[in-house]
């Protein structure tokens, strides 16, 4: 089994459940939490929109709701005037150019307000099973720390990740790593007494020549 592999099988065996963190209740709901997670905990947007999505379901609620009745509901989350911007724009666009639908294909989906490649990688993902690679700060920093890339650019670490991922691990690996990251592999106090992945974290390694 190459090393690769192993961080795959390991992380399969000590995470059972690698799925997204974010609540939702519909795949525009989704759509719109994975909008405002950017640079923002899912912690903090769930305790949002748990209240909003009772309140405001679907895309008629949202246009009716405006620009700043949204800012208003999302105010405690970073950046939530450009995010209600970007959510009331996209509502429009979905219900004019998708028949309010939802696309799973990434030129559809970047083409909505606020939609990036990171953002289009996830909705792929976790609403139509396609193994895509998303990479936020959590991917990006374990990819360096298991010498899975070298780069800091998200793209060039996709396609890093693109290339040495077993097939069989790739619709998964964005939440193993995500997961790893947020629990275990914390950036500022890393449990390395109980990671999986202890003897092959490079840093680890380096910090015991």
């Amino acid at each position: 089994m190459t090393r690769v592999e192993q961080i795959c099988e390991r992380l399969s065996h000590s995470i059972k459940e690698p799925k997204t963190e974010l609540k939702y209740i519909s795949d525009y709901t989704f759509l719109i939490a994975v909008v405002m997670s950017a640079q923002t905990t899912d912690v903090q947007v769930n305790k949002v929109t748990t209240s909003l999505f009772r309140k405001y379901k679907t895309i008629d609620d949202f246009l009716k709701l405006g620009v700043e009745g949204l800012q208003y509901e999302i105010r405690s989350i970073g950046l939530y005037k450009n995010k209600a911007k970007n959510i009331i724009e996209l509502s429009r666009q979905l219900k004019e150019k998708f028949h309010s639908k939802v696309p799973s294909n990434r030129d559809d989906l970047e083409s909505l307000a606020g939609v990036g490649r990171k953002t289009a990688n996830v909705v792929m993902n976790v609403l139509f099973n396609q193994p895509t690679i998303a990479v936020d700060t959590h991917v990006l920093r374990l990819s360096k720390i298991l010498g899975l890339s070298k780069h800091d650019n998200p793209l060039k670490v996709e396609e890093d990740l693109e290339k040495i991922i077993p097939n069989k691990y790739k619709n998964n690996i964005s939440n193993l790593l995500v997961l790893h990251g947020r629990y275990t592999c914390k950036a500022k106090k890393p449990d390395c007494e109980h990671c999986v992945l202890a003897d092959l974290c490079l840093s680890r390694l380096k910090s015991s020549d």
